[in-house]
Order: C-alpha cells, then sequence, then structure tokens
C-alpha cells in the first residue's frame, strides 16, 4: 500500500510517500480503507520526538489518527461491522507505528463508529480527535441543560465542537476569540469574548454570579483565571494545563472511545454538529499539509485526500 512514512523522528522535510506491507487485522479489529485523514497538531509533535517519554514508536513511522473510510475486512469476533460498512475511527493504538496517513489502517472496534451520514469524507475524517477532545471535556466537566460555560480558544478546532456540544446540550456558551472570530462564535451559537487583558472584566459583564465550568482549550494560565469566575472552582477542564489537577481542577488526555463517536455522528446527523474543513491535500502532499497546519492560523480541518 502508498503510505506516508518517516524513516526517524523528524519535520514535514522528512516525509516520503514509500510502499508498505499492508497491516494485518488482529482479532478486535477492522482494515479500513481510507478515504480521507484528519491532520491534527499531534501528529507532528510525535513525529518530532516530544511524545517520545510517554509513548512507544515503531519506525516506518506512519503518523494520522483521525481517519474516514470503508471496512475492507475484520478480524476475528467483530460482530459489529461487515465489510463496506462506511465508518470513522480515532485509530489510536497503545503504541505508534501504522496511523491513518495511508491507503490502509487497521484499528480496534473500541475506536471506530459508523460515519454520519450528514457528513462528507473529508468531514468525517476531522471530526474524531478534536471532536472527542470536546466532547470528552465536557462530560468531565458535568456540564448540564441551563448552564453557563466558560470556552477558552472557543473558534479553535477543539473549541468549536465544545461550543456545538454545549449548545446542542442546552447550554449557555461564554467564548473567548479574537475579534475576527466573533461573528464564527455567534453563528455557532455562543457569546464570543476577547480574550487578553481584562478578561475576566468582560467575562464578569456577561455573567455577574460567575460560570458554572470551563473548558481550557489554550493553556498559558487561563485556569486561574477560569477558577476566580468559577461557582465551584474543581469544574474546570484543562487539555493545555497540568496545573489544573494540583489547583483542584481535571486534566484530559483524550480517549478512543466508539461510543462517544457515536454520539458526535448523532449530533452531526441531527444537523447539530458542523465541521469546517479549511483546506484539504492529496495523500502524497502531506508535507504541506503540515507546514500549514504548524503556521497555526486556520480555524477550519486541514485534511487528507486517498
Amino acid at each position: 500500500m502508498k503510505a506516508i512514512a518517516l524513516e526517524k523522528y523528524g519535520s514535514a522535510d522528512d516525509l516520503r510517500l514509500v510502499d508498505l506491507p499492508e497491516p494485518k487485522v488482529a482479532p478486535g479489529e477492522v482494515l479500513i480503507r481510507v478515504k480521507a485523514a484528519g491532520v491534527n497538531p499531534v501528529d507532528w509533535k510525535l513525529a518530532a520526538g516530544y511524545l517520545d517519554p510517554i509513548m512507544e514508536v515503531t519506525f516506518p513511522l506512519i503518523s494520522g489518527w483521525d481517519v474516514s473510510g470503508v471496512v475492507e475486512a475484520v478480524g476475528l469476533d467483530v460482530p459489529e461491522y461487515q465489510v463496506g460498512d462506511e465508518v470513522f475511527a480515532y485509530a489510536r493504538k497503545d503504541w505508534v507505528q501504522k496511523g491513518a496517513y495511508a491507503e490502509l489502517v487497521a484499528a480496534p472496534v473500541r475506536c471506530v463508529a459508523r460515519k454520519p451520514a450528514a457528513l462528507s469524507w473529508e468531514e468525517a475524517a476531522g471530526v474524531p480527535l478534536a471532536g472527542l477532545t470536546a466532547y470528552q471535556s465536557v462530560q468531565r466537566a458535568g456540564v448540564t441543560a441551563g448552564e453557563t460555560v466558560l470556552v477558552h480558544a472557543a473558534a479553535g478546532g477543539v473549541g468549536a465542537f465544545a461550543v456545538q456540544i454545549l449548545v446542542a446540550l442546552g447550554a449557555r456558551v461564554i467564548g473567548t476569540a479574537s475579534e475576527r472570530n466573533h461573528e464564527f462564535l455567534r453563528g455557532l451559537g455562543a457569546e464570543p469574548v476577547t480574550y487578553g487583558d481584562g478578561l475576566e472584566e468582560r467575562v464578569r459583564a456577561l455573567a455577574p454570579e460567575g460560570v458554572d465550568a470551563a473548558l481550557d482549550f489554550v493553556g498559558g494560565g487561563v485556569v486561574d483565571l477560569s477558577q476566580a469566575l468559577l461557582k465551584q472552582r474543581e469544574r474546570i477542564v484543562s487539555i493545555a494545563d497540568q496545573t489544573a489537577v494540583e489547583k483542584g481542577g481535571h486534566s484530559l488526555w483524550v480517549r478512543p472511545v466508539s461510543e462517544d463517536l457515536t454520539e458526535l455522528a448523532r449530533l452531526a446527523d441531527a444537523g447539530k454538529l458542523k465541521v469546517n474543513v479549511e483546506r484539504t491535500f492529496p495523500l502524497a502532499e502531506a508535507a504541506d499539509a503540515w507546514r500549514l497546519n504548524q503556521e497555526g492560523r486556520t480555524r477550519g480541518k486541514i485534511v487528507l485526500t486517498v
């Protein structure tokens, strides 16, 4: 099969389109014929060796955990899927080697769900990592209908999903973003505020009694600011600041959970979850997709087509 691979830790300049053996399909796995693969910052950070202290990596390394495609084969004891099923997945295993930047990827069924019919292949491939991060953050914060939630970096890849999930839940959302993204956030159902100096006062003006929960998707010290605004200090969830735990809150690293992906698919098919694909690249141009992602200026998802 064709795949984008690295022979050692490196950068976009080291990515190569190569021929590699097709993945084996272990019991409890499905083999997915890839239609599209989402590009996330963790892909190039992992390839640079940043996650080496916590994850086993084997070379040649095929990056990518986000995928949409068609089931090509099923392993032993997989009653959930049949050949030809349309699926999407957060195809993260316990080690890193054979990812989604390829014509085929094998994924455990715990990582897989049926693709939402309302989304294109490219849109579906943009959901898993960011969508699951947002959904699990909302769940970890224990948000219920009618509550007010402060979302930091609300116009970003994870934040935009979180806003939509919260709105669908019936929560009120106050989202931080640059002014150029305020209209975008209003379109998602959030009340935008500009981040930076004076943020606490701006949020207080919208929520004088404070907020019920806060989601930190940006880091940079917003945990303290959030806790000053929270009615209960422990209801802060951060994906970017480990000190949240030391301060009584929560830190989250997304998990591949089929049931959570299925809920995201349900929201998409109900018209409550939209995916903004900003740019697509053919598989062979993965290096250009990484360079664009590293600029950090895109609001929507970057996706590889296969």
